[in-house]
């Protein structure tokens, strides 16, 4: 099973939450792009842009996180954290 953990924080305070489970056989790059699509259904925001700089901290750490600067559109919380929590 796979999941990952999806937060939003505002002033340093988290402000919304969820956690997607995906039991596929998918690579885990189609996991992580679907679940965060999932995640972004869910709060109603627009997909965030990777940079170089959060595909590195995502490889390295299972966890980045994406600013207002990711985001094409206007967003009202400070960041949006992905975090691994259980991998097959």
């Amino acid at each position: 099973m796979f999941r990952m953990w999806v937060k939003l924080f505002a002033d340093n305070r988290l402000v919304g939450d969820t956690v997607i489970c995906d039991g596929s056989e998918d690579t885990r790059t189609h996991k992580v792009l679907s679940a965060l699509d999932r995640a972004c259904r869910h709060f109603d925001l627009p997909g965030p842009i990777w940079l170089e700089s959060t595909i590195r901290d995502f490889r390295e750490f299972a966890k980045c996180r994406f600013n207002k600067d990711s985001f094409v559109e206007q967003i009202d919380f400070d960041y949006m954290e992905l975090h691994v929590i259980e991998e097959d």
